[in-house]
């Protein structure tokens, strides 16, 4: 049976003490990033080492040799980074015109998943980078992504995991687990989890381009799936069937309470809304169709987005 409030409060003392077992990326995994040297993959690649995270290689071509931080070793390839770290995850902070091929250098290097932050790949590249990793084994989120967080159990939950851009003072380890094509979005439901007493379990940004690698179903059925996630927070936007796919899904298999925001409920039909896949075309993809899929699935939907945590509780009874 789902736990109630309650419960959850109680166990975040217990996780503390516990291994993480989350979803995805734990507090073991070992990341690279494609463009470390760069000031934006450099400024949040010292953020994720002072959190905590195993990041155990850069990529830059051309600067193999040299180190990040004075003790993360630097590649010319992927290739050789893996062969030399072990790292599984890959995240990229490589200008747009490159992204696309540095996402499949990473998946022909053999990382089991890619995370891809930046914004503005060409859909093309996109469309190509997709048919390649068909059948790669390799699981892509994003790109135009926040990344994943699964918060750690020391101070201000250090010590876990955090692969992008969200800030990782604001993650509390627990049970909760997030997923959104926001990542605005996702560090405001995260600050009113963490502000409510609720930890989270992982926190997955999955972007909001019009193509890209992992979709909330995907998520929703690995959080369904993981024995730490207890509850869920799903957040979506206009543009796309993707949240009507994910909670058809969750009424006929998912027990877990889920909370659900929509955003864009005031955008003009035809305009895109911030993300490139955010808009409505041809009478689909419209935040009241989204909206009525989660009621109808049973989802606490909250009606403004300073009212996600209350949501999650009254889902959760």
């Amino acid at each position: 049976m789902p736990l109630k409030r309650q419960s959850l409060l109680s166990l975040n003392q217990e996780l503390s003490n516990a291994i993480p077992m989350a979803i995805l990326v734990d507090e073991n995994t070992k990341i690279l990033i494609q463009g470390i040297t760069g000031s934006f993959g450099g400024r949040h690649a010292q953020l994720s080492l002072d959190y905590g995270t195993q990041l155990v290689a850069g990529v830059t071509p051309g600067k193999g040799g040299q180190k990040f931080a004075d003790t993360v070793p630097i590649f010319d390839t992927v290739g050789d980074a893996v062969a030399e770290t072990g790292a599984t995850v890959s995240a990229i902070f490589v200008p747009p015109p490159f992204a696309g091929d540095a996402i499949l250098e990473a998946v022909d290097a053999g990382v089991d998943l890619v995370v891809a932050i930046t914004e503005g790949i060409p859909v093309m590249d996109m469309m190509k980078v997709r048919a390649a990793m068909k059948d790669s084994g390799a699981r892509l989120i994003g790109p135009n992504c926040p990344g994943i967080v699964t918060p750690g159990s020391g101070e201000n939950s250090q010590g876990g995991c955090r692969i992008g851009i969200a800030p990782g003072y604001i993650h509390m380890r627990g049970k909760v687990g997030v997923v959104s094509r926001s990542g605005t979005l996702t560090y405001e439901a995260v600050y009113q989890l963490t502000s409510l007493g609720l930890g989270q379990s992982t926190c997955v940004g999955i972007g909001g381009d019009p193509i890209n690698g992992t979709s909330h179903l995907d998520v929703l059925k690995m959080f369904n799936d993981d024995p730490e996630t207890e509850a869920i927070i799903m957040i979506g936007e206009i543009g796309g069937t993707a949240e009507e796919e994910a909670a058809a899904w969750a009424k006929e298999n998912c027990d877990k309470p889920i909370a659900g925001f929509i955003a864009g409920a005031t955008a003009p039909p035809g305009r895109r809304m911030g993300h490139a896949g955010a808009i409505v075309s041809g009478g689909k993809g419209t935040a009241e169709a989204k909206i009525a899929a989660m009621q109808e699935a049973g989802i606490e939907v909250a009606q403004n987005p300073s009212d996600m945590g209350q949501a999650l509780i009254s889902a959760m009874g």
